[in-house]
């Protein structure tokens, strides 16, 4: 039998398993997903857990109930790749053999590559909403907090869902001002880009919105060290920016097996073709979603497209074709503005953000760079979506291209 091993069973690698299952013969072949952890989250949700709109319990579901009867599971931590050998070799010995590999081993932040980050003040006054964890901790510190200087920082680029954090800063704008105290929180947003967002004429606009909410912001700072007695940030530059709250997004890496591996780059993500998907040097190694190098935002929606491009790229490769499906970079993000609005950006390797109607032309019921609270509905809306129809693999009405129609120029 032929032998498919996908490993990651987060977002991107259970949606490639779903997809997949239905049409590869069991006689045929055998399906193995591995992965470390029993629990699969929904991390868009973490950006609404320190602000009371999600709990925990919102977020988590257990990762079987997302696999196909049948296939088989490998519950372990990987310990590498030998691309030459056709193996993957797990921590506890057992030893995976493929004809075919799919990567979707993810990111996850490392505070620990940021000198101080880990310091006394960790989950005390400095915290992360990338884990789990750090989102109920700070859902419990903001509980109680009576105000002072709230930065939120990006440490380095890529980190995965790049509006995330500006989504934080209009959520606590909105948060604190319910709370009636949003006169004494002083809110900065610290990057080391050159403007608010990626992609400039998103960031023009979003830096519109951080002035009219009162947020500072302070650009091209590159975090070097965090001084825990002094509670303040400072840049390799000796720049310095005090804070009463740091809410850090902090380096974000690849997984840890890739570097044993050999495979990744100095951030452990691997080389991988933008638009075939093909992992660079292998002909039969895949990679998709956060656990790419692709200079696409590392976000669900983009690996959601990014399954449809590799499941026409698979069955051509095992057919003994060329992958002839090409992923364009296409990416759209709902931007939580606060107060019941959000924006919607739409974008690809080439196309900066523009303004116009989403999905359907002219009609929408989304309209881009714009604010408006059916961008919000949208926003809650993706979570029902994500759990009944994106991580079972099932057909959505939107492009895997980002299609031009609708759009003004």
């Amino acid at each position: 039998m032929k032998k498919l091993v996908i490993l990651g069973a987060g977002t991107a690698g259970t949606m490639m398993l779903n997809k997949l299952y239905p049409v590869l013969d069991r006689n045929e072949w055998q399906i193995t997903i591995v992965d470390q952890f029993e629990t699969h989250y929904y991390q868009p949700g973490f950006l609404f857990i320190p602000f009371g709109i999600y709990s925990k319990k919102d977020v988590i579901k257990p990762k079987r109930d997302f696999f196909p009867t049948g296939v088989n599971v490998c519950m372990g931590e990987i310990d590498k790749i030998e691309p030459g050998s056709n193996r993957v070799l797990m921590k506890d010995g057992k030893v995976l053999g493929y004809d075919y590999l799919i990567v979707a081993t993810g990111a996850k932040i490392n505070p620990g590559e940021t000198e101080g980050m880990l310091g006394d003040l960790w989950y005390k006054k400095i915290f992360d909403f990338y884990t789990i964890e750090g989102a109920v901790a700070l859902a419990n510190f903001f509980k109680h907090w009576e105000g002072g200087k709230l930065v939120v920082n990006i440490t380095e680029m890529p980190i995965k869902c790049p509006v995330a954090p500006l989504e934080f800063v209009f959520l606590a704008d909105w948060y604190f001002t319910e709370r009636g105290i949003r006169d004494k929180v002083e809110i900065h947003f610290v990057t080391p880009l050159p403007g608010a967002f990626t992609k400039p004429k998103a960031s023009s606009i979003l830096g519109d919105f951080l002035d009219k909410k009162n947020i500072k912001l302070t650009t091209d700072f590159n975090i070097g060290r965090v001084d825990n007695e002094n509670q303040k940030i400072i840049s390799w530059d000796e720049r310095e920016v005090p804070f009463d709250c740091l809410v850090t997004i902090p380096t974000n890496m690849g997984d840890e097996a890739i570097a044993r591996s050999g495979m990744g780059d100095e951030l452990n993500f691997i080389p991988t073709d933008k638009h075939t998907l093909v992992a660079e040097g292998y002909d039969n190694i895949f990679v998709i979603g956060d656990a790419t190098n692709l200079p696409s935002s590392k976000a669900g929606s983009v690996a959601h497209f990014e399954a449809d491009i590799l499941f026409e790229n698979f069955i051509d490769v095992i057919e003994g074709r060329k992958p002839r499906a090409r992923f364009d970079g296409h990416a759209n993000c709902f931007i939580e503005s606060g107060f019941g609005k959000g924006i919607l950006i739409d974008f690809n390797y080439d196309t900066e953000p523009l303004p116009g109607k989403f999905p359907l032309p002219g009609v929408g019921p989304f309209s881009l760079l714009e604010e408006t609270k059916m961008n919000h509905y949208g926003k809650v809306m993706f979570r029902w979506m994500y759990w009944n129809f994106l991580i079972k693999g099932k057909e959505l009405p939107i492009e895997s291209h980002m299609s031009m129609a609708g759009k003004r120029l």
